[in-house]
């Protein structure tokens, strides 16, 4: 904890408006994985989280997601894109974008390996692996997952703007209820977000919040 603390306030010292503190995640395959290196226990990773969200808080760049910290006005669009279900494109080898037009919202992805990526950008003119129409039901799961990672939570009605149904047909009314009693969840105006306790917990708190989702997307 000691050695965070320091790399932490290193790191604010020398950071501009933004950063973005994730978890290492062994991955197999990799040096670290060959390597036998671990991650730390569950535990151990929810002490280094709530450090980090109070240093970053008093350093006056909070978190405005799971991972990400700002200062005012300086949260990066992009990821604020992906989270609130706003377009974005996907350009380049193994970039996923998506896009709403013909009937409803695509899912895409391009080529992951550059030199299959770019064989097929000369052959075809792009390089998309797959192209899929997410269903509202499917649309709403994935606003739903990303939005409750966002500090300000989901707005009930841009959810259903770009989701195409409500916000509460894909929430389970009596787990909705027992974690807000808990204090995982908060019922704002018009909408949801999770609290500090409910984010360290998060993927929890969305397997039990969420209802069963069929997806009946189309693929292309």
């Amino acid at each position: 904890m000691t050695a965070w603390r320091n790399e932490l306030g290193e790191a604010l010292e020398r950071a501009g408006g933004h950063l973005s503190l994730y978890q290492l995640t062994i991955e197999p395959g990799t040096p670290f994985f060959r390597d036998r290196v671990t991650a730390c226990d569950d535990d151990f990773g929810a002490e280094l989280y709530e450090v980090t969200r109070e240093m970053t808080a008093a350093a006056g760049v909070p978190a405005y997601e799971v991972s990400n910290h700002a200062r005012p006005d300086e949260a990066c669009r992009h990821n604020l894109a992906c989270w609130l279900g706003v377009d974005y494109a996907g350009i380049g080898p193994g970039a996923h974008g998506r896009l709403t037009g013909d009937g409803g919202t695509w899912a895409y992805h391009r080529k992951a390996g550059p030199e299959a990526w770019l064989d097929a950008v000369e052959r075809d003119g792009h390089g998309t692996a797959k192209r899929r129409r997410l269903s509202a039901a499917a649309r709403g799961e994935e606003l739903l997952l990303s939005g409750l990672r966002l500090s300000e939570g989901i707005d009930a009605a841009v959810f259903e703007r770009r989701a195409g149904i409500p916000l509460r047909s894909l929430i389970d009314p009596g787990a909705m209820a027992r974690l807000v009693e808990g204090g995982f969840l908060i019922e704002r105006a018009g909408g949801i977000a999770a609290t500090p306790s409910g984010l360290l917990r998060l993927n929890a708190v969305l397997s039990a919040l969420l209802l069963p989702v069929a997806d009946d997307g189309q693929s292309v």
